[in-house]
């Protein structure tokens, strides 16, 4: 029994080093965490925006807002990250920024 316990604490411990050290890492990089955990998030939600562009050629008005909104959310989050983080995700947001910009102009133009 002792022999399990001691086995759940040292795992425990490397579980708490590894999340230390990972928070290290991301502020010797010059991010705060929290931008790095919104980083995070706003790469779920580029992925969906990416296939939500994909998908549909005309938004109502409705889902044009919201895109936008979402958008800049993701821009955002993006801008405080280094572009090393993202390269693999450079299509899928040059992507999301062109649908931006198409419905940004479509919503000028109509108003």
């Amino acid at each position: 029994m002792e022999i399990i316990m001691m086995l759940i604490y040292i795992l425990i411990f490397i579980i708490v080093a590894l999340i230390l050290f990972a928070i290290m890492q991301i502020k010797l990089l010059g991010i705060k965490v929290k931008d790095f955990w919104d980083f995070i998030e706003a790469n779920q939600t580029l992925d969906k925006l990416y296939k939500f562009a994909k998908q549909y050629q005309s938004m109502s008005p409705q889902e044009q807002v919201i895109y936008l909104s979402e958008a800049e959310k993701i821009f955002i989050a993006f801008d405080k990250v280094p572009e090393q983080l993202w390269d693999e995700e450079y299509e899928k947001y040059k992507q999301v920024l062109k649908k931006y910009k198409d419905i940004k102009m479509l919503r000028w133009v109509s108003n």
